[in-house]
């Protein structure tokens, strides 16, 4: 066996680009229905990715890639949370 370790790829709904899942922020549904950040990539539920930029965020909202990851429409208030969140993930 090779010494060399697979890096797990993950395509951004937003832009599309196919970057590694530690570069990524992973949107989550839980089972519940609720939309959370998901910085750590280990929580229970569906997921979709997004790279770590506001553009990213704006591209997925206006091209829906979000509601297509989960099949089912999703409130906006929803996206504002996103939306705080990923700026205080930027300030630091």
């Amino acid at each position: 066996m090779s010494g060399v370790k697979k890096i797990p790829m993950r395509k951004c709904v937003g832009c599309g680009e196919m970057k590694s899942k530690k570069e990524m922020i992973r949107v989550l549904k839980t089972s519940e229905n609720e939309f959370l950040l998901d910085v750590t990539g280990k929580k229970n539920g569906r997921g979709a990715y997004l790279c770590q930029s506001k553009e990213c965020l704006e591209k997925a909202v206006k091209n829906k890639g979000l509601e297509r990851s989960f099949k089912q429409a999703i409130p906006k208030e929803v996206y504002a949370i996103l939306e705080k969140e990923m700026e205080t993930l930027e300030t630091k």
